[in-house]
């Protein structure tokens, strides 16, 4: 490496980038020896690290970080050498060295006295392990976080707050060696900036394929030109003036001369199109890896967080990190690092049992957690997962009820996984008292927060006496996106498809009001319709004739449809950061270039879902009203009456189509079934006793039917006892008229308080 590197560098911060490093592998190499104290290979990583940072600050003058990596590495060549074995005290012991190293470097230990202070413990409970004293443990996710603890172990000095953090140094990349390769320091703005100049460049490239089409064109319409020309002289009578023929000829000429250029400049365009098109993915595609960093180096610190934490609770527990080399996005690996810690903190805490109760369940006393990372589909999957004893589903639900989320009548019927939905509500927590390590309810809140605003998603699956899993799907950058582009109003917008449930087309007629706002049925539920030009403030809407494009957003009672002009199709964009001076823009994250250059606007879901509540609330939205009021005038409303009986079934069709309904009919419960699965009914009308298929289990299968469950149904029986009609309501009709009532007007009565006005 040339000196040139290191020349914004002070030697200080120097000392800290290597003690950086060396803290990363005295820290794994500690841990991989408190299981196995005698494995050589880890106490030779050990020894060389802390003799690597004795020597380092002995060149800087750095006397304390001398004394203390010189002691470590005492230990470690008396344990190489058969002179002493290791046990907890020393590993404790050890890895409180390292975190003093780090206070010294940080020049965080307070005055010179204070330091010396510690530094004399930590030597004298090195040399004499023996001696009972306590050692400070310290976890935490950052400042203000009370997440400490301590435990009963030798004397040690008292690591300082986030002392590993502190040790690495601000840079992006440090100026060491790592892997043979040189490297330097970048600002991550510089590193930014660059990313966004790639993505330009890729986009100026992607810009001359439509020229090269355009061309192209030109170059078909010189050819019939051509054509059309032979077609003129074959048409031309003989004798034609000898000077029109001469003229014709020479055009002839001009052309198929300009055909041959043009022929010439397309070759080159095309070539100059593929390399400058290779040449800018291959500058993106290396600037974006220059962003990714390998999943461990987020991660590997968890390892002595989990170990430390399971000591002071009374719990052996061990980190296993799977797929530590995949690449991450510098941004979401460094706010992955507070989620991650919560589910960790919890994962010791709530899911790993007592060494007691682990031996009763026939587990090893020491658990484990896993943290694993990988592709997947295009996204980044992070899998958090313990042995432990689970997720008690049965004190879940008792504790969704006790906090009044869920009425008592209502509980039992919530699947496990709507219980373990609840789990991450603001507050939320199943613990009955709040220590430092847990209990306010703020953990699982926070982790969804964070992987909601990098547009990711989690869940959750527990197995009783087997553990908890918690998933986490992110994508894999933060600077790329895959987007669905609509037009609002003749402007393009781009939606994370991360953040769409789903897109499709509503036809009017299935469009109502529904507490004076327009909804359509999706899947199972009633979902409300909200004009995107109305969220936008782009004026009113002007829609096609036909079907209205929508796209779903939004989860459980916050699922709102976006209805916008119409659908542009899925494009991979460059996110570019809005300038700082606009502050935050009102339902919009961020812009990014098209293939021809032109700007778009990339829209914050989560914001739109919030002023759409907000309009709906106050009632504001009308731009809709139109269309529904002119698809209820084209659409009449469709009754299916079943009745074996040939007089019954054309009396009630006729009453009911001479009041304006568009009635169809049935001639049995077989009939009917197969008539109401095709859908477009809004309201079946029909008898008990019939062949093949009785009303009562026609009633049935409509209400067992995911699609027909909230299908209006009425029974028209000549049956009038009191029983009969319990009977018929208990199968889940609406309601239960005698055919007695035909003379007056009871049956169009009734069917109009079920489904309204034709």
């Amino acid at each position: 490496m040339s000196g040139d590197d290191f020349s914004e560098l002070s030697m200080l911060e120097l000392f800290r980038a290597e003690l950086a490093s060396q803290s990363h592998a005295l820290t794994a190499g500690l841990l991989a020896l408190e299981r196995d104290p005698a494995a050589p290979m880890h106490l030779e990583a050990c020894m060389r690290a802390a003799h690597s940072l004795k020597g380092a600050a002995r060149i800087i003058e750095l006397t304390p970080a001398v004394r203390v990596a010189h002691e470590m590495e005492e230990c470690l060549v008396a344990a190489q050498h058969g002179r002493l074995t290791l046990t907890r005290i020393h590993i404790d012991t050890l890895l409180a060295g390292v975190d003093l190293l780090a206070a010294i470097a940080a020049q965080e230990g307070g005055s010179d006295e204070t330091m010396q202070h510690r530094i004399d413990a930590f030597v004298e409970t090195l040399r004499q392990p023996k001696q009972q004293s306590s050692i400070a443990l310290q976890t935490s996710d950052g400042p203000g976080d009370a997440n400490s603890f301590s435990v009963t172990e030798p004397p040690a000095p008292e690591p300082p707050p986030e002392a590993a953090k502190s040790a690495e140094p601000s840079a992006v990349a440090a100026p060491v060696e790592a892997s043979g390769e040189r490297m330097v320091r970048v600002s991550a703005d510089s590193l930014n900036r660059l990313l966004g100049l790639a993505g330009e460049s890729l986009m100026a490239a992607r810009r001359l394929r439509p020229f090269n089409d355009g061309l192209l064109r030109l170059h078909r319409v010189q050819g019939e030109l051509s054509r059309n020309l032979d077609a003129l002289r074959a048409a031309l009578p003989a004798g034609t003036d000898e000077r029109a023929q001469q003229a014709l000829s020479t055009l002839q000429l001009r052309l198929e001369e300009g055909q041959a250029i043009l022929a010439e400049r397309l070759d080159e365009l095309d070539i100059v199109d593929r390399g400058a098109s290779d040449l800018a993915n291959r500058l993106y595609d290396e600037t974006l890896a220059s962003r990714m960093r390998p999943f461990e180096d987020g991660v590997r610190h968890f390892s002595r967080t989990v170990r430390d934490l399971g000591r002071a609770l009374g719990k052996p527990v061990r980190l296993d990190i799977v797929g530590g080399s995949t690449s991450i996005d510098r941004d979401i690996l460094e706010q992955l690092d507070a989620a991650l810690g919560h589910l960790l903190r919890n994962a010791v805490d709530h899911g790993i049992e007592p060494p007691d109760e682990r031996r009763a369940a026939g587990k090893p006393e020491e658990g484990t957690i896993r943290i694993e990372a990988r592709h997947s589909a295009g996204l980044l999957q992070i899998i958090v997962s313990d042995d432990g004893r689970g997720i008690d589903i049965e004190a879940l639900r008792q504790s969704t009820v006790a906090r009044g989320l869920v009425a008592a009548g209502n509980a039992g019927s919530l699947s496990e996984a709507e219980l373990l939905e609840f789990l991450f509500l603001p507050g939320f927590s199943m613990k009955a008292s709040v220590t430092d390590i847990s209990g306010r309810g703020v953990g699982l809140d926070a982790v969804q927060a964070m992987v909601r605003q990098v547009r990711g998603q989690v869940g959750v699956v527990s197995q009783p006496g087997r553990g908890t899993r918690f998933q986490l799907q992110l994508p894999l950058t933060l600077s790329v996106i895959r987007a669905l582009l609509v037009e609002i109003a003749g402007e393009p917008y781009a939606i994370p498809l991360a953040a769409i449930a789903r897109t499709l087309r509503v036809a009017r007629e299935e469009i109502a009001f529904l507490e004076g706002r327009p909804h359509f049925r999706f899947e199972d539920r009633q979902v409300g319709l909200v004009a995107a030009h109305e969220i936008l403030g782009q004026g009113q809407p002007v829609f096609d004739a036909g079907d209205l494009a929508a796209v779903v957003v939004g989860a459980g009672a916050g699922t709102y449809a976006l209805v916008v002009d119409r659908f542009l199709g899925e494009r991979e964009l460059v996110v570019r950061p809005l300038d700082e001076r606009l502050s935050k823009v009102k339902d919009v994250s961020a812009a990014a270039l098209l293939e021809d250059g032109s700007p778009t606007l990339i829209l914050d879901v989560e914001d739109l879902i919030r002023s759409m509540e907000k309009l709906v609330g106050a009632g504001k939205l009308r731009s809709l009203e139109p269309v529904v009021a002119e698809a209820g005038r084209a659409r009449r409303k469709r009754v299916l009456v079943v009745d074996d009986s040939l007089t019954v079934r054309e009396l009630e069709r006729k009453l009911l189509a001479h009041r304006g309904f568009e009635v169809e009919v049935a001639v049995d419960g077989m009939d009917g079934w197969n008539a109401v699965r095709s859908g477009g009914f809004d309201l079946v009308v029909t008898d008990i006793d019939m062949p093949r298929m009785d009303g009562i289990e026609l009633v049935t299968l409509i209400r067992r039917d995911g699609n027909l469950r909230n299908l209006p149904v009425m029974i028209v029986s000549y049956k009038d006892r009191e029983e009969d009609r319990r009977r018929g309501l208990d199968a889940g009709a609406d309601y239960y008229l005698t055919k007695s009532s035909f003379h007056d007007e009871t049956l169009l009565n009734a069917v109009e308080d079920l489904i309204g006005e034709p």
